[in-house]
């Protein structure tokens, strides 16, 4: 907390000075002066914008490492914010258009890197062929079991010791995400097992180059840091397909320092690889006062898909959502209605049992679509159709389909404040949990006023129609 420094004890001296004719009074009074103030008020706001951590050893090793590589970078610095943790914070007022980094193509870490590097040989005889990632991951975890002898070490040094992407919850945590993302993280961290156990194999083959038992350095633990170190941090960069590698997709290149940058929905910004320098450029198309932090954005993605895959949520993100799980649509409506099941094949078969949403701004379309064809009457089933296309069929389905959709809405409501307190609960009795169950309870919170939002917006409606 900014606290005033106390007032000096002792006497204040007063002088009177005579300037043509006017007395001029001169309070003396140590630390109430312009100046003082001033510096107050900038104190004050460094401690708003951040921390600069560029006197720290990691970044000034970083920099130096990265300048040998050829990159030349004035205006970002690598700083503490209170709201977004670390970031890059810039030197300079930036305007639209403003290239914010350009990373030499030598700085970049990428498949071409594991190629060339020790593995490369190895890569290229194992059969099955690796994936990219597989290839990327191997070379993560080698690299930062050889520590001062790898020539990476400066960008190792930076890297998230752990990180907060589902993979990592335990699962008391995940079982307090939304439904829909509990099944996708469930998903990824099965998918995380899978890659360890296919590639128990290639790792064994490269025991020539350890001393120590290849068992013990690519462990699950090693693979698990080393995947979502790749899944949260890489940039989108395509590269051509190698005859060593498996034919998924190789489109993943880390970025030293660049990836210092945190996301904001609210900016927006041109990236790309620049094939006439030879860099990844990022260029910003939204204004930056000097000082502040500078952000790019990953994409328009909701905190769900955010925390899925970067292990963060974003406040107040106009993207954000609320999902319907086909359970909860269905539990509404009664299980004796002759149409129903045809109903439900229906919504299936055009895809509306699944991204039904409530956003910022109420219900979404498909969400009201999937309860009109559900609110059909016996005697309007034959109009179903009409209804996917956004035609009205009768004031009692539309009255129906809304007071549907606020049961929900406020079904949501009481088990989103049910699972904030057990939240609260777990935060008390469980110390080691807490980061991760304060990122549950962000979401969380942000869901509740969303649907809150949904509910206000329903009740307008409601009003509106009676």
């Amino acid at each position: 907390m900014w606290r005033e420094a106390p007032e000096l004890c002792g006497v204040v001296a007063v002088a009177k000075v005579v300037f043509e004719g006017k007395n001029l009074l001169f309070n003396m009074k140590k630390s109430r002066g312009r100046t003082s103030r001033k510096r107050r008020r900038k104190h004050l706001q460094s401690f708003m914008d951040g921390v600069n951590c560029s006197h720290k050893l990691e970044y000034i090793n970083l920099r130096k490492w990265l300048k040998d590589r050829g990159f030349e970078d004035n205006h970002l610095r690598p700083a503490e914010f209170w709201d977004t943790g670390r970031g890059l914070m810039t030197t300079k007022a930036l305007q639209a258009g403003d290239l914010i980094i350009s990373l030499p193509e030598k700085c970049l870490l990428t498949t071409g890197t594991v190629l060339s590097s020790c593995l490369g040989e190895y890569i290229m005889k194992w059969k099955p062929p690796v994936s990219p990632l597989t290839a990327l991951c191997t070379f993560l975890i080698a690299e930062k079991h050889a520590g001062e002898k790898s020539v990476w070490k400066p960008y190792l040094d930076v890297l998230p010791k752990t990180y907060s992407c589902p993979v990592c919850l335990e699962h008391d945590v995940v079982s307090l995400l939304p439904e829909p993302l509990r099944k996708k993280a469930q998903d990824q961290r099965t998918m995380v097992h899978e890659l360890y156990m296919s590639s128990k194999a290639f790792f064994s083959s490269l025991q020539p180059l350890f001393a120590e038992n290849t068992e013990t350095i690519f462990n699950y633990s090693a693979l698990e840091w080393a995947w979502c170190t790749i899944n949260t941090r890489t940039i989108y960069m395509k590269h051509s397909q190698r005859k060593c590698f498996s034919l998924e997709p190789d489109v993943y290149a880390l970025a030293p320092y660049l990836d210092l940058l945190n996301h904001s929905p609210n900016v927006q910004i041109k990236a790309a690889f620049n094939d006439q320098t030879r860099s990844y450029e990022i260029q910003t198309n939204s204004l930056c006062r000097k000082y502040e932090e500078v952000f790019i954005c990953y994409g328009p993605h909701d905190n769900q898909r955010l925390l899925l895959e970067y292990g963060f949520v974003a406040m107040d993100n106009p993207h954000s959502s609320v999902y319907v799980s086909s359970a909860t649509l269905l539990k509404y409506f009664p299980p004796l209605d002759k149409q129903r099941n045809a109903k439900v094949s229906i919504l299936k078969d055009h895809d509306l049992l699944e991204n039904l949403t409530f956003g910022w701004d109420g219900p979404s379309w498909r969400l009201l679509t999937a309860l009109k064809v559900l609110s059909l009457g016996a005697d309007e089933f034959t109009c179903w159709r009409r209804t996917l296309l956004g035609d009205v069929i009768s004031a009692r389905n539309e009255q129906q389909a809304l007071n549907m959709t606020a049961k929900i809405c406020h079904f949501l409501i009481e088990e989103t404040q049910h699972v904030l307190l057990q939240i609260s609960q777990l935060k008390r009795n469980n110390e080691n949990l807490k980061k991760h169950l304060a990122l549950v309870e962000a979401l969380r919170l942000e869901d509740l006023k969303i649907l809150e939002k949904s509910a206000e917006i329903l009740c307008n409606l409601n009003m509106a129609t009676t």
